[in-house]
């Protein structure tokens, strides 16, 4: 990671150079206590030996400093909890995606504008929507964004096949609507732990449709017992497999996925179909995706280009959310209820027995590819409308003009829906198109306060790990 990518971009003036973040300052100290000469780190920095010198001098304040990611200045009298705030605020401005919440629904930030302002200056935050000017504000960037995008796809002369967009999402993978008499029997057993049975997949298509690449899945355990009755082998999995212990999908994971699955496919993918060796990735600004996420691209890898939403445009821009995360959901609740009637239907088991003891994490990977592979091309093309219109062909519009409008219009969706009410009926469920919705709507809960504190540390660990080991390279080669 090149270390001029962490100073922060608030620079005054034409000319003045960018201020030093605090965990930069951190940085340089470590690397002269291990021995790195102030030369060395005026050269590599672009930095003033005076400079260096000075945050040297003042090593042991900054080293004793934990604040949030991006911070420049550090009030001395600012009390130890706010530091805290200031830290899960930034977390949590990355992470709050949720569409279509009300003002009276949603818990308020309160904090005086002088505060505010000081921090987004300090955090280097440009761009941030004020509480009541949601719903307009975001419409205006996103509609602003629009054009800008579609003129640097052109100028690059990206092709839909050659574009992309990924996005993470929640699954429960063992888990029904909350009326259903397991759901309901399992809540009352003492110990109930539903985040348990929670994955997180990342999900990416092209915006032809006619690309999905392979899933990153999180999970909490690294070996569950099925994979070592079963001798399952991860690498052959149609997911890559990864665990922590709350299924987060973290920089590494992330970047492991991009580098090992995501390039090798995208690049094998458009030699076959004979295209220029070029791709877009689009990204949402989640703590997994670091703005510098392009210097961490293995070199084979550097024919991918990315290209980051504005803040608090996903919900209308983002490809993966229009439809196409809820349109796998319910694929999946589909398979799911399936191989539930087929095994009552052939077996001597009941529902009950098949979910207690028989259905695990392996069956349920089984279904996540039965879903994916479900989700139909036209899905995929047409939620690039609102970002990239012209990426979707006419067809795909078909039943939406003007022209068409008396015409009945058949919405896949509501035969989905309809679908999966009838499975759950024939098993004696309790089970109404709202049960679906409410359900689906379940897997994209919000991370608690004491989560999101503890993400924002393993990402901290995860960028001090990555740089360590830059340096570790950097000096097995100068020593070759």
């Amino acid at each position: 990671m090149s270390p001029k990518k962490l100073l922060a971009k608030d620079s005054v003036g034409k000319g003045k150079k960018a201020t030093i973040t605090v965990e930069v300052k951190k940085e340089i100290i470590a690397k002269h206590e291990r021995g790195v000469r102030v030369v060395d780190l005026v050269r590599e920095y672009g930095r003033s030996s005076s400079t260096i010198c000075t945050i040297l001098k003042r090593k042991e304040q900054f080293k004793t400093l934990e604040v949030a990611n991006g911070v420049t200045k550090v009030n001395k009298k600012c009390p130890q909890i706010l530091e805290e705030v200031e830290k899960l605020l930034l977390v949590w401005m990355n992470e709050r995606k949720t569409p279509g919440a009300s003002s009276e629904e949603e818990e308020i930030f309160k904090a005086s504008r002088r505060w505010f302002e000081k921090f987004r200056k300090r955090s280097g935050i440009h761009s941030v929507v004020r509480h009541g000017e949601a719903a307009s504000s975001d419409k205006a960037a996103a509609e602003k964004f629009v054009p800008e995008f579609q003129e640097f796809v052109a100028g690059k002369e990206f092709l839909p096949q050659q574009v992309f967009n990924c996005d993470k999402t929640g699954l429960f993978w063992k888990k029904m609507t909350k009326r259903t008499y397991i759901t309901q029997e399992e809540q009352s057993l003492p110990g109930h732990k539903p985040m348990k049975d929670r994955l997180t997949l990342v999900l990416c298509a092209n915006a032809s449709g006619d690309c999905k690449v392979k899933p990153l899945l999180v999970y909490h355990s690294e070996n569950p017992r099925v994979f070592k009755a079963c001798k399952v082998y991860k690498a052959r999995l149609n997911v890559m497999w990864r665990s922590n212990k709350k299924s987060w999908v973290t920089r590494i994971f992330f970047t492991e996925w991009i580098n090992d699955v995501f390039g090798p496919s995208v690049r094998k993918y458009l030699e076959e179909k004979q295209l220029p060796l070029k791709a877009l990735l689009v990204l949402d600004n989640a703590p997994a995706h670091p703005p510098q996420m392009r210097d961490e691209l293995y070199p084979e890898n550097q024919f991918i280009t990315i290209k980051f939403l504005p803040p608090n445009t996903t919900p209308l821009l983002q490809p993966m959310d229009q439809k196409v995360i809820a349109n796998f959901k319910k694929l999946y609740m589909k398979a799911l209820l399936e191989r539930c009637v087929d095994v009552t239907d052939n077996t001597g088991l009941t529902l009950k027995e098949f979910w207690k003891n028989h259905f695990n994490i392996l069956g349920a990977l089984r279904l996540i590819y039965k879903a994916w592979e479900g989700v139909t091309r036209r899905t995929l093309n047409s939620a690039w409308r609102n970002l990239w219109p012209e990426g979707v062909p006419e067809r795909v519009f078909e039943g939406f003009g003007p022209a068409l409008a008396s015409a009945p219009v058949e919405d896949p969706e509501v035969h989905l829906v309809d679908d999966i009410v009838a499975l759950g009926q024939t098993l004696g469920l309790e089970l109404d198109a709202a049960d679906v919705q409410e359900l689906v709507e379940e897997h994209s809960e919000e991370l608690t306060t004491e989560e999101l504190l503890e993400l924002q540390e393993i990402n901290q660990e995860e960028a001090q790990e990555f740089s360590s080991g830059e340096e570790e390279i950097g000096e097995d080669a100068a020593a070759s």
